[in-house]
């Protein structure tokens, strides 16, 4: 009895060690508790708009907006595959934490058992065979099975409780393996979405370079403006000038046929403009990763205040549209990484800043979850700010 405990805790002991998956990297249970809860709502959203864009694609009556649809489907879902390894890794954070507590208290209980233990093997010692071969040995074995007979009973009552933190240990052992799996396949899936994703984008990529160089033009356009603005609200200020000059272009009228009487000529009346305060925000509008917010809008950074929320995401994390527009800008800027700049209509305007890669193309109108590029590899961060007539606005207010 008392060898198969010592067993059974050494063994509680090594498998716990054996089957940590990670670092404890949350300083709070209800750290864990938060961002496993997120990571679920994520997963939910995402699977939600997923099975939205499949019914859009499966009602597409032409073949670019059915393409489109695809790609935002399996975008979502490969968002959905991110928020739910975000989910076990919370889990598995959960269950390492509750694990360490009850090593320190497996710990300091089997001491007083140890030595328990230890006292009554060195009463044992003694073969019964050898000791009846001395005199008195007899009567000292008959003693010692009286003890023992009494001391088992008080071993077992006061091991109870440590009996109950090794069944709640295994009990941990196998929740941490079952998140372990489910973390396995999730990434699975993550790698299979991920391949099918690039296949369509690639399909699309050499589908718009067959179609003429006139995206690539305006690309160069972008990229020479890039680098003559000193910082990035200039530039968003200039491509939110150039926007409102082409929509202001298109609205004008096109040129009205010569009267048959000249007499009858009129001057044309220019035609009410729709004032921006009566088209809403974008909508729907989403957020381009799933991830934890570091930096909330208006948070102070250095000497100045946060524009936008910055979102720290898994590595590789898809980062998508936020809403339908036009890629104004997709290029390298200085100090930003890769960035991605929407126009939507009513002069709103989005920036997403510290992409890996940018996938999207100057030019290219774009849907709500399009996928626009992916964060970097190793702890990425990446900042979405949304703005109105050039004046910042928290994302968060109107983010789905």
């Amino acid at each position: 009895m008392d060898r198969l405990i010592l067993l059974l805790l050494a063994s509680m002991l090594c498998s716990a060690a054996a089957l940590a998956q990670r670092a404890n990297v949350y300083d709070s249970p209800q750290e864990i508790r938060t961002e496993l809860a997120d990571a679920l709502a994520a997963r939910a959203q995402a699977e939600a708009r997923a099975a939205r864009y499949d019914a859009a694609a499966n009602k597409a009556e032409n073949a670019a907006s059915r393409a489109s649809d695809e790609a935002a489907a399996l975008a979502a879902r490969v968002q959905q595959a991110e928020a739910g390894i975000v989910a076990a890794q919370a889990r598995i954070g959960m269950v390492d934490r509750e694990r360490a507590v009850l090593r320190e208290e497996i710990g300091r209980e089997q001491q007083p058992v140890v030595r328990l233990t230890a006292a009554l093997q060195q009463f044992s010692r003694r073969p019964v065979a050898l000791a009846v071969l001395r005199p008195g040995s007899v009567k000292n074995i008959v003693y010692l099975r009286a003890i023992l007979h009494d001391a088992v009973p008080q071993v077992q009552s006061r091991t109870a409780g440590l009996r109950q933190r090794m069944d709640r240990g295994r009990e941990l052992r196998a929740a941490a393996l079952a998140a372990t799996q489910t973390m396995r396949a999730e990434e699975q899936a993550l790698g299979q979405r991920r391949t099918q994703l690039a296949e369509i984008e690639t399909r699309e990529r050499l589908a718009a370079r067959a179609a003429g160089g006139t995206a690539s033009r305006e690309s160069d356009r972008a990229l020479a403006l890039g680098e003559q603005m000193r910082d990035l609200d200039s530039l968003v200020d200039e491509l939110d000038r150039a926007a409102a000059l082409r929509s202001t272009l298109a609205a004008l009228s096109g040129p009205r046929p010569r009267p048959a009487r000249p007499g009858e000529a009129s001057v044309a009346q220019p035609e009410p403009e729709l004032a921006a305060a009566e088209i809403g925000a974008p909508t729907p509008y989403i957020l381009p990763v799933s991830g934890r917010t570091v930096t909330g809008f208006g948070a102070p950074q250095g000497t100045l205040l946060s524009r936008g929320i910055t979102l720290a995401p898994i590595g590789g994390a898809q980062v998508v549209a936020p809403a339908a527009g036009r890629v104004a800008f997709a290029g390298p800027y200085r100090g930003y990484g890769q960035i991605v700049i929407i126009e939507h209509p009513g002069g709103w305007t989005s920036l997403v800043t510290g992409l890996a890669r940018a996938d999207a193309q100057v030019g290219e109108r774009v849907g709500d979850g399009a996928p626009l590029g992916v964060a970097g590899p190793s702890r990425p961060t990446v900042t979405l700010e949304l703005r109105r007539d050039g004046e910042p606005v928290n994302p968060l207010l109107f983010a789905q």
